[in-house]
C-alpha cells in the first residue's frame, strides 16, 4: 500500500492539477478585466452576427489591421488549450477525447464573454470573436498540449520508477537484516548447544 506524501504518480498528478487549476483561474481573472472592463470610446460598431465578415474587414485594412484584431483574438483564450486538460486532471485520458472537449469548453467560455459584453460600455457582440477564440484554444490544445503532456508523463514514470526501486531496496535491506538476525540466533542456539540433561540414578534393591 502507498503511503501518502511518498512522491508516487498519485501525488505527482495532483500537484500537476493544482498549478493548473491555480494558472487557469489567474488567467480567466485576465480575460475577464481585458474583456468586460467599460471602455470611454465615442463611438462603437454596431453588433456582428456574421460570420467571417469582421475578419475580411481586418484583413481588407492591412497587415498591422489584421495583426491587431486577428492576432488578439487568437491569443486572447489560447492559453486554455494547455491549462484546461491540466486543471481537469485529463493527463492520462486519450487525447481525442481530451482535445474535443478542451475546444468546445473554450468556445463556451467565448460565448460566455460575447454574451457579457453586450451590457459592457464600448463592447458589442461579434461572432467572429467567438471564432477566433475558438481556433486559438485549438491551435494551443492540438499544438502545445501534446508535447507537454509526453514530457509530463515521461516525467511521473520516471518518478514512480525512482520511487519503486528505492522502495524495492527498503523491502530488500530489511529481508536482509531479517534473515541476518534469524541466521545469528541460529549460529548462538549451534554454540550453546544442546541443554544438558540430568543423569538417571540407580535405584538400590
Amino acid at each position: 500500500m502507498q503511503r501518502l506524501g511518498s512522491g508516487g504518480p498519485t501525488s505527482s498528478a495532483s500537484r500537476i492539477r493544482l498549478v493548473g487549476l491555480l494558472l487557469l483561474a489567474a488567467h480567466l481573472c485576465l480575460v475577464g478585466w481585458l474583456a468586460l472592463r467599460p471602455l470611454a470610446v465615442p463611438w462603437v460598431a454596431p453588433a456582428n452576427l456574421r460570420p467571417l465578415a469582421t475578419i475580411r474587414t481586418d484583413l481588407a485594412d492591412g497587415p498591422r489591421a489584421a495583426l491587431e484584431g486577428l492576432g488578439g483574438g487568437l491569443l486572447l483564450l489560447a492559453p486554455l488549450g494547455v491549462l484546461l486538460p491540466l486543471a481537469t486532471g485529463r493527463l492520462h485520458r486519450r487525447l481525442p477525447g481530451t482535445l474535443a472537449r478542451t475546444v468546445f469548453a473554450g468556445a463556451m467560455v467565448s460565448v460566455v464573454l460575447t454574451l457579457a459584453q453586450t451590457g459592457v460600455p464600448g463592447h458589442v457582440a461579434n461572432v467572429d470573436s467567438v471564432l477566433l477564440n475558438t481556433t486559438g484554444v485549438a491551435l494551443s490544445a492540438g499544438l502545445v498540449f501534446p508535447p507537454l503532456r509526453r514530457w509530463l508523463r515521461h516525467r511521473d514514470g520516471d518518478c514512480s520508477g525512482h520511487g519503486g526501486r528505492l522502495r524495492g531496496r527498503r523491502q530488500r535491506s530489511r529481508s536482509g537484516a531479517a534473515s541476518s538476525r534469524s541466521g545469528l540466533r541460529l549460529r548462538e542456539e549451534k554454540t550453546q548447544g544442546s541443554t544438558p540433561r540430568a543423569t538417571r540414578v540407580g535405584m538400590a534393591p
